[in-house]
């Protein structure tokens, strides 16, 4: 399954939403630190315990938006 990971540059820091799960976005105040948390509750929404595998791929940028490919196989 691949689902899209948007993060968009803001003045004080970055959100981070996956936008085809309702309700599931974050902020930190640095993009790597967006990352990590928006794929911690993507595991909490998608119930994907630690033995479940995620890839984190970068798609593109923008000038204020990255793109990123959360990759998994849910068994």
């Amino acid at each position: 399954m691949v689902l899209d990971i948007i993060i968009s540059k803001a003045l004080d820091g970055y959100s981070a939403a996956i936008p085809s799960i309702n309700g599931c976005e974050t902020w930190a105040p640095k993009e790597d630190e967006a990352v990590e948390k928006i794929v911690s509750l993507a595991r909490y929404y998608l119930k994907l315990d630690e033995h479940h595998r995620i890839l984190v791929d970068k798609a593109g940028r923008s000038a204020c938006q990255s793109i990123y490919k959360l990759i998994f196989h849910k068994h």
